[in-house]
């Protein structure tokens, strides 16, 4: 029986991956790094604190990694506040949910941004918990940020629903032994593998309803 359920962030309310792809890329090559092709889709997932050192030891920019947190955590901003990339159907779906369950949200972003986000799409007031990595030891595909936000909602995770877009989101929500709905990213869509261990997979967050949640 669900008793909660549980959101990602990135890619599955706001279209924002290709925006962190950008940001981090534009910041790397400016500091003398190195950027490849599956630079982007490595660092998915990760903390804040991960993917800074991960920028510093692995893509060879030479600075402290809360001074890479930082700096790209304030372009990023920026750009969320000339113009959020609130997907289509995202709003609708947290209404809908939130009408049936306690919902909380377990994302990779940095908190400034998830409080950005929350805000600006006035979304905040559905959700009773948020959690971001940084708060966590570990980001995922480690469970912590999904067992987080259940403790914060004072809820078994087995008794949750996770709703994911990620690879690396799909395995941390089943690691915290939750149900997951998939709803794949386009852009960087999750393995077969990951996709494999989803309850259920959706096309878009519009198709997302209680009795999805249910079934």
């Amino acid at each position: 029986m669900t008793r909660a359920v549980i959101f990602d962030l990135d890619g599955l309310l706001i279209d924002s991956e290709s925006a962190w792809a950008q940001v981090r890329r534009e910041f790397v090559l400016e500091h003398g790094g190195r950027w490849y092709d599956h630079t982007q889709r490595d660092m998915m997932g990760m903390s804040s604190v991960e993917w800074s050192r991960y920028i510093r030891d692995e893509l060879g920019v030479d600075l402290a990694p809360p001074n890479i947190s930082a700096e790209v955590v304030r372009r990023l901003a920026v750009l969320y506040r000339e113009r959020l990339p609130l997907l289509p159907g995202a709003r609708e779906a947290v209404e809908r949910l939130a009408a049936r369950w306690p919902l909380a949200l377990a994302s990779s972003s940095n908190r400034v941004l998830i409080d950005l986000v929350l805000a600006t799409a006035e979304l905040a007031g559905y959700f009773e918990a948020t959690v971001s990595s940084e708060e966590v030891a570990h980001g995922k595909p480690a469970p912590d940020v999904y067992l987080e936000a259940a403790r914060r909602l004072d809820t078994d995770p087995s008794g949750c629903a996770a709703i994911e877009d990620s690879h690396n989101g799909i395995l941390s929500a089943v690691a915290a032994g939750m149900r997951v709905v998939a709803i794949p990213n386009r852009e960087f869509p999750p393995g077969e593998d990951a996709l494999a261990r989803a309850d259920r997979v959706l096309h878009s967050v519009a198709e997302l309803t209680p009795d999805v949640i249910e079934s």
